[in-house]
């Protein structure tokens, strides 16, 4: 694992563009310095890990997800969730520590909304019974981003939402005035409404004044409503 990172840093090292670092962290309002590698350079890289590398073990997953989290440049955040997303066979309840770790630590929906759906997500979906629980606790976290993460985590289920949970859920943060709360709540409701237009509709209408103007807008922005 040791030669996995030193191998991803030095090739993003060698693909740094200061002046693309500058406007990556601009854009997104952050400190954390990074190197100026755009996504497809990163994918690139990504390709050869997967092709250099071997990760056989859940004890290695788990050890290679977490160094590369723990170095200090966003894109070695990047890959870290690139490379947990990368093995499906352990996206698993064992894991969800080292997603809720990656949850609380990003703290900005580039770090959490892809661990939210696509890592926390495929949990959610292979294991309810027991993932359900744990995002029941989330929904009501002091934590803004578990909270968040708990509301997106079923948008990739489609078919397989479990609707009374989504909509409890959004119903139980419709108070809040966060705007990420907000956003996501109408985000899921959306990407719901993909599957069962008339549920959704029949929900956000029901619950009409609970909502922000702007959950309601991402909420029926592919539906026919009447205006907020």
């Amino acid at each position: 694992m040791d030669e996995l990172v030193a191998f991803v840093a030095a090739e993003l090292s060698a693909r740094a563009d200061p002046e693309s670092a500058a406007a990556m962290a601009a854009y997104m309002k952050t400190d954390m310095p990074f190197y100026g590698v755009k996504t497809p350079e990163r994918r690139r890289i990504l390709r050869e890990v997967m092709r250099r590398f071997r990760v056989t073990s859940h004890r290695d997953y788990e050890r290679a997800v977490t160094a590369l989290w723990r170095r200090p440049h966003r894109e070695e955040k990047y890959l870290a969730i690139d490379v947990a997303g990368s093995y499906p066979v352990h996206i698993v309840l064992a894991s969800v520590p080292v997603y809720r770790t990656m949850v609380t630590e990003g703290a900005w929906w580039d770090l959490v909304d892809g661990v939210a759906a696509d890592l926390v997500g495929k949990v959610a979906r292979d294991q309810p019974a027991e993932m359900g629980p744990i995002l029941d606790e989330w929904i009501d976290d002091p934590d803004m981003w578990l909270r968040r993460t708990a509301i997106i985590a079923q948008l990739r289920h489609k078919g397989a939402t479990d609707e009374a949970r989504l909509f409890r859920y959004c119903l139980a943060r419709a108070h809040e005035r966060e705007f990420f709360i907000r956003k996501a709540i109408g985000w899921a409701l959306r990407e719901y409404a993909k599957t069962d237009p008339d549920a959704v509709r029949r929900f956000v209408l029901d619950n009409r004044e609970m909502w922000s103007g702007l959950t309601y807008r991402e909420a029926t922005k592919h539906l026919e409503v009447p205006p907020r």
